[in-house]
């Protein structure tokens, strides 16, 4: 069976207390994790000024160069794990035994990842605007221009808790590398399989391995690593974005509450968008914070629902090697149990309708021997306060919410991708002030789709580096 040690700025180490894994599915034993400690960690990080140190020792392009290459690796090589070695296949098997996801979906954002370490270059060069790395590097020097600029990095060492729900944001901390600055990263207990293959790949690739730590679990290991580096990089519930609301070395992901919105003159077209809402809302088995959680329209709000609850109602659940495999398990006994609990309460409370029961004429929850999966659930109300329209859930599940237009923009509360479909200038232009949506589409976009060249969440490099006033009398 496969042991995950603990990486400790690249260099292995067993712990007497391990985690021993199963598959979701058929109770097969997977792996041992190495436990981690809050000690360990803090040891360790007192040791970052040497991430920062060997990684600015190599030039910023050469790094980007061995990311670029380390795309190709992660994709294709068999890579160090432990005292094993592993495949690609093998990757996506132990990836999708311990998460629920379908292997089809593990493929896929295996591809996304690999994506974004190819085109690194391209990149970092938007998200700093043209900026020469090695300004970066140097702390100081002049643009194209002439201009003489200075920047500060902020800390050694990016420190980040990931989750469990989907590989696809570990792509949010790729670029973090090339910028000289280390990783100390803290895996989801169900998901170390990505950062663990990503690390190999790059140190294949010629970063040097005293430049990542990896801690792949441990219950005090998340608040040890928060609590040691001077920026730090969460996901997690409201609970957690309130937590850190307004600490600005804490950079938190929660949840999205994505959305369509149909203007005015675009609501009585609305059959035209159908593909547009269910990629929206069913891509990576509705998993990631893009995946539009709620619809809203002036009108047609319950034929909207009607029909994409018809769509919906089709889906199954399959087992998780099939290459049609549409939803990802809840792999903790009872969890879709009790979040279609949850959903039934808030209907009951809010006057709200489940419009898939109708269409599929079975229960939300499929209970399985080891594991339970949530049918997709799609809700129409027209009443745009109702409770259960900030509600998002880890499975397809949208709300159909109907709306006045003039309304929209006070009543949809945070949004990270809003997909407008409007052609209407005045609504354009009140969506491109609305602070309350972070990344914009206008047209039928699929939430689901990302720009890599565009920041998510916030500019990492504005995050990591600090722009700063910088003389020289030489």
């Amino acid at each position: 069976m496969i042991h995950l040690p603990i990486l400790r700025w690249g260099k292995p180490y067993r712990s007497l207390d391990v985690d021993t894994v199963v598959h979701f599915d058929t109770g097969e034993p997977i792996a041992e994790f190495s436990q981690t400690t809050g000690m360990i960690i803090r040891r360790d990080m007192k040791k970052s000024q040497r991430a920062r140190d060997v990684l600015r020792a190599i030039p910023a392009k050469d790094l980007v160069a061995m990311c670029e290459a380390a795309s190709d690796i992660f994709m294709n090589d068999e890579l160090p794990i432990g005292d094993d070695a592993q495949t690609p296949e093998q990757f996506v098997h132990c990836q999708s035994a311990t998460t629920g996801l379908p292997e089809n979906m593990c493929r896929a954002n295996m591809g996304k990842l690999a994506f974004v370490l190819g085109h690194m270059g391209e990149i970092l060069d938007s998200l700093t605007r043209g900026l020469d790395l090695e300004i970066l590097s140097k702390g100081f020097g002049h643009d194209k221009d002439g201009r003489l600029l200075s920047y500060q990095a902020q800390t050694d060492v990016l420190g980040c808790v990931l989750p469990s729900n989907s590989p696809g944001v570990h792509s949010l901390w790729l670029p973090v590398i090339p910028m000289q600055i280390g990783l100390a990263l803290k895996p989801g207990a169900q998901e170390p399989w990505t950062p663990y293959r990503m690390a190999q790949a790059l140190f294949k690739a010629g970063v040097p391995t005293e430049a990542i730590s990896i801690y792949p679990s441990g219950p005090d290991a998340g608040p040890a690593l928060m609590g040691s580096c001077n920026r730090a990089m969460i996901f997690g519930g409201q609970p957690t974005v309130e937590k850190y609301a307004g600490n600005p070395g804490v950079q938190v992901h929660g949840p999205g509450w994505s959305k369509i919105i149909l203007g005015e003159d675009e609501a009585d077209n609305w059959e035209q968008y159908l593909d547009v809402m269910e990629t929206s809302v069913t891509l990576n088995s509705g998993r990631s914070c893009i995946n539009c959680s709620s619809i809203w329209t002036p009108r047609h709000g319950r034929e909207i629902a009607e029909a994409l609850a018809e769509r919906l109602a089709k889906i199954q659940p399959l087992g998780p090697e099939h290459p049609d495999a549409p939803l990802a398990a809840f792999t903790v006994a009872g969890v879709g149990e009790a979040i279609s609990e949850l959903i039934d309460g808030e209907l009951e409370r809010s006057g709200a309708e489940d419009l898939t029961l109708a269409a599929r004429g079975t229960p939300r929850a499929v209970t399985k021997e080891r594991c339970s999966y949530l049918l997709p659930t799609v809700v129409f109300t027209d009443d745009p306060d109702s409770s259960i329209v900030s509600k998002e859930f880890m499975f397809p599940f949208v709300n159909v919410v109907e709306c006045p237009q003039e309304q929209m923009l006070e009543k949809i509360g945070y949004t990270l991708v809003g997909t407008a479909i409007t052609n209407d200038a005045t609504f354009q232009r009140q969506l491109m002030d609305s602070v309350n949506v972070d990344r914009l589409n206008i047209g039928p976009v699929p939430t689901t789709k990302l720009d890599w060249l565009q920041p998510h969440e916030g500019n990492i490099v504005e995050w990591l580096y600090r722009a700063r006033s910088f003389q020289s009398a030489a």
